[in-house]
């Protein structure tokens, strides 16, 4: 896992999912693109994109390589200790036409992460911006943009915003500065801060983002471009900075490999699973609260109900709350047979920001979803068709009792989400709409 704070922002998209195929979706139309060139884009990173094992790199993983197909793409990346260096420059190494990673020697849990929060305390900058300050990466992209031309440099989250990437080749000109804001960090590191679990957890949340809100809207104003996951995130953004060039480029799933398919087992008419890399803090919230304060409800409707809950690196908080019933498995190689036999999936969440691409992917493979209004923002999907939305305990608990007693409706809103995937939430679409995004920013280049 990559900058596991207690309260990091960016984590919170992260997901327990396989590393589906960079090749199984279908070329994007290229009516109206036939006069657009080639372009040569840098993307640059404080995490690998590839392989996808959670959100956050789902999102760079499905966009870079469907760009890949039209575009040059070069990575310069930040590597931290959980990963595996080589694997990833594998990986990546399958749609780039160069990758540069840097080990992240701040990159690691436990007591280095400690002593760089208390050192984060008496400074001006954020621990988020203090955990990826390396002049080894400054290093590694002077390099590369010294001696490569590029027209979009292409920044993951505004954690790096500090570095300089507006340099070239001698007369070449200067790239354009785009920036992938997965969701505003400092408004999720705001609503860590009046949820913490402990009172020096709030205090610490508290210091923290009001420094990660500058650092992050300076990045913001300094690029040329930003685009986000939702139209509500849109919104906050202008609340800061009114003029900002953007574009919403919505989370998305690979849908062919999302899927129901026949080889998979039917529903059993009795599992809710819920899924996500459980080392965040919006995933132990939720789980948490679906645990104590919801899943009472349904097992004493439903004694035959089972809760798996699937995702890497639960702490002992979540290990806890298992039992006979609730079954917590820990990371899972390929996530859509647990999909496909789930009665429904749950999405409980109380904390985050951008959208969820849990959601995505569950309605790609045709699953019905309880999910909480905030689970479910920025996706366009009708509730009581698509999905359901429910946010007090009775009525969360309620809906899943419908699923669980109805499995005619189940399979109806099912059938329904996946519809809404095909439709409006292929990375196919999503990288098209950011090439668009691209080309209206570089045809206003001064």
């Amino acid at each position: 896992m990559v900058m596991a704070s207690d309260n990091h922002p960016d984590l919170d998209v992260m997901e327990a999912a396989p590393a589906p195929s960079a090749q199984r979706e279908p070329e994007w139309s290229t009516a109206g693109f036939a006069d657009r060139r080639r372009l040569s884009i840098l993307s640059v990173s404080h995490m690998p994109a590839s392989p996808p094992r959670f959100g956050a790199q789902a999102r760079m993983h499905g966009l870079m390589t469907q760009l890949a197909r039209r575009h040059d793409l070069t990575a310069v990346m930040l590597v931290d200790d959980a990963f595996d260096i080589d694997e990833c420059r594998r990986a990546m190494q399958a749609y780039c036409r160069d990758v540069v990673l840097v080990p992240n020697p701040y990159g690691r849990d436990g007591l280095a992460k400690r002593l760089l929060q208390l050192r984060s305390l008496v400074s001006l900058r954020s621990f988020d911006r203090l955990r990826v300050a390396l002049p080894e990466l400054q290093r590694a992209l002077d390099r590369v943009l010294r001696t490569t031309p590029f027209d979009i440099v292409n920044l993951e989250f505004p954690y790096l915003g500090h570095c300089m990437f507006r340099q070239a080749p001698a007369g070449a000109p200067r790239p354009r500065l785009i920036v992938d804001s997965h969701e505003i960090a400092y408004d999720l590191a705001r609503q860590f801060a009046a949820t913490g679990a402990s009172l020096g957890r709030r205090l610490y949340a508290g210091a923290n983002w009001r420094k990660l809100r500058r650092e992050e809207i300076a990045a913001y104003r300094e690029a040329d471009g930003v685009y986000l996951c939702s139209a509500d995130d849109e919104k906050r953004l202008h609340d800061d900075i009114p003029n900002a060039r953007t574009a919403v480029i919505p989370n998305a799933a690979d849908i062919d490999f999302y899927q129901p398919r026949s080889t998979d087992p039917a529903p059993d008419g009795r599992t809710l699973v819920y899924f996500g890399l459980l080392s965040t803090v919006p995933n132990i919230d939720a789980v948490t609260h679906f645990v104590r304060d919801i899943w009472p409800r349904i097992a004493a409707r439903h004694p035959d109900a089972r809760c798996k809950i699937i995702g890497g690196r639960p702490p002992p908080a979540l290990t806890a709350l298992a039992g006979p019933r609730i079954e917590l498995t820990g990371f899972v190689p390929d996530l859509r047979p647990h999909l496909a036999a789930a009665a429904a999936v749950i999405v409980p969440l109380r904390l985050g920001g951008g959208t969820r691409l849990k959601i995505v992917e569950a309605m790609a493979m045709g699953k019905a979803i309880v999910s909480t209004s905030l689970g479910a923002e920025g996706i366009e999907a009708m509730p009581g068709r698509d999905i359901l939305i429910a946010d007090e305990p009775d009525a969360f608990a309620g809906a899943v009792d419908r699923l669980l007693a109805e499995p005619d409706l189940a399979a109806r809103i099912g059938g329904a989400a996946r519809q809404v995937a095909v439709e409006k939430y292929a990375w196919s679409s999503a990288a098209q709409a950011l090439e668009d995004f691209y080309c209206e920013i570089l045809e206003t280049r001064s």
